[in-house]
């Protein structure tokens, strides 16, 4: 897959789908990079899955940022209720 460069934060492959190093989802995103990393840890984002840029770094689609997004939202929700109740 080549990558070019596209507007910050983001990656466009020729399809044109937006590609995002980690540092750069989190600048999409709003969030600080570690919350990214843990959306990794609690298997919001597959590590597995992910494709690497040329310098060896994991990037996911704007689709899987998103989708990660909704999933650690939903979680977070999720946990509210529960200390609530």
């Amino acid at each position: 897959m080549a990558l070019t460069p596209d507007a910050d934060p983001g990656r466009e492959a020729a399809d044109g789908t937006l590609w995002f190093t980690i540092r750069a989802a989190a600048t999409f995103t709003g969030r600080d990079p570690q919350t990214i990393y843990s959306w990794e840890r609690r298997g919001h984002l597959d590590r597995t899955s992910a494709a690497r840029d040329e310098h060896g770094r994991r990037i996911y689609t704007q689709q899987q940022i998103a989708a990660a997004e909704r999933a650690a939202r939903l979680n977070t929700n999720r946990v509210r209720r529960i200390t609530s109740g």
